[in-house]
């Protein structure tokens, strides 16, 4: 199955909704007029665009048929995808560098699927020969540590972990040190996500990016936000508290399967200007894909 294959069946529901709603809109008569541009603007908010992008979108899909004259399905289609891809922006993955210690910090509210994703890191690199330690680093909630040592144990991965309610940053201490004695490629660093208090959770991953750049300054380190496709535009919120607190590599959006609101990523990359790495279309760990904007936008929109 191809990249395309793999993405078109993951964003079914999603590419049922745009997709058909895309072409019903165009069915109405040979050129788009006011209304239907309207009806197409309704329909990218709909599927969670997001107000910011859909009307940026739409402002170029306008401009372009006063420039040209073009108001066919074609036309509008064509640059309803290129705006796309403008936003996602290129092909961007989670780099890992040889002979170096690589950490990935994975950030995200409680119940994204942040714990998940790290388990499902932590069996592609071991599938690629890398040696992986996993540090349970939310400490506030003993479930979460449980989960992490359960992929642990799944994985036949180490992991670094603390009682219920110590301090995080004591976590990536000790992690970061066993990580560099025992010649770790990767470390996989698991963290709390409660919004609640904003405050505390800024000083925590604050306090943690200074112990990773203390003990490992040589080590490469990148911020991974994790979001849930299925909470829409508060997706879109959390993208903007997280980059907050810490500086965020990119983002990886879970549960795109989930409903008719894959276009969040659109939402999110134009918000939060920051690349989507990864994207979960799926429960399985091989479901876990590097995210490819050219194979998104084809998946959502009906074929020229």
């Amino acid at each position: 199955m191809g990249i395309l294959d793999i993405f078109r069946k993951g964003l079914e529901k999603t590419r049922g909704f745009v997709s058909d709603g895309f072409s019903k809109i165009a069915a109405k008569m040979g050129r788009f007029d006011e209304d239907m541009l309207e009806d197409l603007e309704t329909l990218l908010v709909q599927a969670d665009v997001g107000v910011g992008a859909t009307l940026s979108i739409m402002d170029a899909i306008r401009e372009n048929i006063k420039n040209t004259g073009d108001a066919s399905r074609e036309s509008v289609l064509r640059t309803l995808s290129e705006q796309m891809l403008s936003i996602l922006g290129e092909k961007k993955t989670l780099k890992i560098e040889e002979n170096n210690l690589n950490i990935i910090l994975m950030v995200g509210v409680n119940g994204t699927g942040k714990t998940t994703t790290a388990g499902k890191l932590c069996l592609r690199y071991k599938a690629q020969g890398k040696k992986v330690l996993l540090a349970a680093a939310d400490t506030f909630r003993a479930a979460a540590i449980e989960q992490l040592e359960i992929w642990g144990e799944r994985t036949k991965t180490a992991v670094i972990s603390h009682e219920e309610g110590s301090d995080p940053a004591a976590v990536c201490f000790d992690a970061i040190h066993a990580a560099i004695a025992r010649k770790t490629d990767v470390l996989i660093i698991d963290t709390a996500g409660r919004l609640h208090n904003k405050q505390n959770l800024m000083d925590e991953l604050s306090k943690i990016s200074r112990i990773i750049e203390r003990e490992a300054p040589s080590a490469l380190c990148q911020a991974l936000l994790i979001i849930d496709a299925t909470t829409g535009q508060n997706a879109v919120i959390q993208s903007e508290v997280f980059s907050k607190a810490v500086k965020l590599t990119g983002v990886g959006i879970t549960k795109l399967d989930g409903n008719a609101k894959g276009g969040v990523a659109i939402s999110v990359a134009y918000s939060a200007h920051c690349p989507i790495l990864l994207a979960g279309l799926g429960e399985g760990a091989e479901d876990l894909m590097d995210f490819d904007p050219e194979a998104f936008v084809a998946s959502l929109l009906p074929e020229s």
